[in-house]
């Protein structure tokens, strides 16, 4: 026994003189020592924490070159690679971590929908159960300010801009025919369903560099990157139905859906201000394939769409009406690939392919057109540290559109254009801390259809003021090649150019968000021409101009009022523009000064029921009457619109769905047409251009049949 004691007490002597002391100091950037921080040597159990004056101090028989690691949570993790004993007396500052949820983040222009965000004004759920929305996105998107209300039309007019100054993205890649075609006077919607995406962006202004082609706004559909489970989804609606199917296995899976849509039910019983022959039906299909590799992620979607129509409208200047019927297919493809090549280094590759044809006819003249449309891209991210990333990458567009057009009087024209693009960008995200971020960033794109390259430099930069508070500044240059319409008849014309100046502040608490946006839009090279209707003899022109300037408000609140969730929008608009047929600049008739939107959704436990309310107003538009003089010289009435829902929970996997649309029945108006020709007294006769139904009715039953027998979208309520 007393030879094994005297063997360790040997043992520990000899070891002792050969352990080496790390010792030092940590604090923050600003000199303020940290407590419990944990300091220790990698790869070894060597280490100890710091204590109240930031000190540490531990013993090690370590010797040579090793990393010391520094870590303390909210703070950049701090490593030093030096010989063990020179790591005394150290003196180690800590940076604050920048990805951390109270770190600033890039704001300005731009709205977050989503579960995954730092700062999400919406939810994607919100879709489907904001009563206006009627369950398209776009409808849910535009009760945000920056928004404008154009009833007739559906589309997004984002800050003055036009509806073709929008563009949609799906996964990054561009679509090209977001929405479905429809008549004069009735709303369109997008294609695509709201339960395929789990993250949206809108960007009302001053957007990435890696994003072109759009004057005023983009939007930024994100597919679900994994389904859940196995399971069934059926919908049986008032105005047809809808099945769906998820399959699930260890690292890919499949989902698919088609529905059936047709009006002449609803139509039966609730008769609109169209005298229809063929009520409006479509068929649609989506298929999602999701595929997980050990770095990366695979999604090939794709979805078909065929609708047609045949109605008689009332029209003025003709007693009988006019003769309108449409007919369109489209298909439209999306993959794309995610993945890392390294710790550092990131790639994304995508494509995108549009098939579209419609057939229009109109009194006695049939307009036929093929759309084939692709985007591809391929991008690159390096991480140079967590404060400085850069993002580069290319593009290209390519739009192939043909046009036939027959009538009796005049004989067949065969017309149409190619639209190739070219584009590279580069941009960098450097955070200097958690209070202070930048993103700059430039793009060239080259028109093979123009000849002109044109090159676009953005700026965002972040500044947070306080815990729960920051101001955002922006700024944008963005080129777009004029709209299909225009190229048909003319290519020898130029890109269209705006420049954004942005400034935000946002507050943001939990269950609570506040947003107030200042912005200045100027519209260079903007299409002119002169007639009212353009055809093969119009003359065209870029020395049109504009500008665009107004403030948006936005307040979200779901926590002070129990059970209630609820947000206030409210837009000013001042612009004016000087383009198409203008004789002179003035406010578009598209153009609201005042939008307000308020949405309300309340739980009742007692019910298993949501109850929800939307309101819009918005101030009245320009139109031009002919009994009296200038241009564009009245206005509507103001707009109004109250639409209430409720969603009633069956079962965990059974809702039951009510809404219905102007439930006070506003009589709105969304323009005047004229008579071509004035009466014997020299007054032009006119009637009021109204919606085709002053309310509109929804019903749905959806049933879940899923694995775990409680999946439901309710559950994000």
């Amino acid at each position: 026994m007393k030879a094994l004691i005297s063997f360790l007490f040997y043992f520990t002597i000899i070891n002792s003189f050969g352990q080496a002391t790390v010792s030092g100091k940590v604090t923050d950037a600003k000199g303020v020592p940290i407590e419990g921080a944990n300091v220790y040597l990698e790869g070894s159990y060597d280490g100890g924490t710091t204590d109240a004056l930031g000190a540490f101090s531990f013993a090690t028989s370590k010797t040579g070159t090793q990393t010391l690691v520094v870590f303390f949570l909210s703070y950049e993790t701090f490593k030093k690679l030096a010989e063990v004993k020179a790591m005394t007396d150290l003196q180690i500052k800590l940076r604050e971590d920048v990805n951390t949820l109270d770190a600033v983040v890039l704001s300005a222009g731009t709205f977050e929908a989503g579960d995954n965000g730092k700062v999400s004004v919406l939810k994607p759920l919100d879709v489907v159960t904001t009563a206006s929305a009627l369950g398209d996105f776009v409808g849910a998107l535009q009760t945000l300010p920056g928004t404008t209300t154009v009833a007739e039309d559906g589309r997004l007019f984002v800050r003055g801009g036009e509806a073709d100054e929008t563009q949609i993205f799906i996964d990054g890649i561009r679509v090209f025919t977001p929405y479905t075609p429809t008549t004069n006077n009735t709303p369109t919607r997008g294609r695509y369903s709201p339960f395929l995406f789990d993250g949206i962006t809108f960007s009302t202004g001053g957007y990435s560099a890696e994003y072109g082609q759009a004057l005023s706004s983009v939007l930024l559909l994100n597919t679900i990157d994994e389904a859940d489970q196995n399971k069934t989804e059926i919908g049986i609606m008032t105005l047809g139905g809808a099945l769906g199917n998820t399959r699930k296995r260890a690292r890919s899976s499949l989902s698919v859906n088609a529905s059936y849509i047709n009006l002449a039910p609803y139509i039966t019983l609730f008769p609109d201000r169209n005298d229809w022959e063929k009520p409006f039906q479509s068929a649609s299909g989506e298929a999602v394939y999701r595929r997980h590799f050990d770095n990366g992620l695979l999604k090939l979607y794709t979805a078909f769409e065929a609708s047609n129509f045949e109605l008689i409208q009332e029209d003025i200047n003709y007693a009988e009406g006019v003769h309108f019927k449409l007919k369109n297919s489209n298909l439209y493809f999306n993959g794309s690939y995610q993945g890392m090549l390294s710790d550092v280094w990131s790639v994304f590759g995508g494509l995108s392919y549009t098939h579209g044809r419609t057939d229009v006819g109109i009194i006695d003249s049939d307009i036929d057109n093929t759309e084939n449309s692709y985007h591809a891209k391929f991008k690159l991210k390096r991480r140079f540290s967590n404060r400085l990333k850069l993002n580069f990458g290319a593009e290209y567009f390519s739009t192939h559109f043909n046009e036939n057009y027959q009538d009796d009087r005049i004989a067949s024209s065969n017309y149409g254009f190619t639209n190739d693009i070219a584009a590279a960008f580069a941009e960098a995200d450097v955070i200097f801390s958690k209070k202070l971020a930048l993103k700059a960033g430039v793009r060239i794109d080259y028109s093979q259809l123009f000849k002109a390259a044109e090159i676009a430099p953005r700026l965002s930069l972040a500044y947070k003021t306080s815990k729960r508070s920051q101001v955002s500044l922006a700024y944008g240059n963005f080129y777009q090649n004029p709209n299909n319409d225009i190229l048909k008849f003319d290519q020898a014309l130029q890109p269209q150019n705006t420049e954004h100046y942005i400034f935000n502040y946002q507050y943001n608490a939990e269950g609570r968000i506040f947003r107030a946006e200042a912005y200045y839009k100027n519209y260079k090279r903007l299409v002119k021409y002169d007639s009212e209707f353009i055809d093969f003899d119009t003359n065209f022109d870029n020395s049109g101009s504009g500008y665009a300037k107004g403030i948006d408000l936005f307040w979200r609140d779901n926590k002070n009022i129990k059970n209630v969730d609820y947000w206030i929008s409210y837009s000013f608009l001042d612009t004016e523009r000087d383009y198409k047929d203008y004789p002179y600049a003035s406010q578009p008739n598209f153009v609201n000064v005042h939008n307000l939107s308020v949405v309300g959704k309340y739980w009742i436990d007692k019910w298993k029921s949501q109850v929800g309310f939307s309101y819009a107003f918005a101030s009245g538009r320009k139109y031009t009457d002919p009994n009296a003089d200038g241009f564009l010289n009245a206005k509507t009435k103001s707009y109004n619109n109250l639409s209430l829902n409720w969603a009633y929970l069956l079962s965990p996997q059974k809702i039951l769905y009510f809404s219905v649309n102007n439930a006070l029945g506003f009589k709105n108006v969304n323009g005047y047409q004229y008579t071509n020709t004035a009466d014997m007294n020299g007054d032009f006769s006119r009637r009021a251009m109204r919606p085709a139904a002053d309310q509109f009715f929804f019903v749905g039953f959806f049933w879940t049949i899923s694995d775990d027998g409680t999946d439901n979208q309710l559950d994000n309520l």
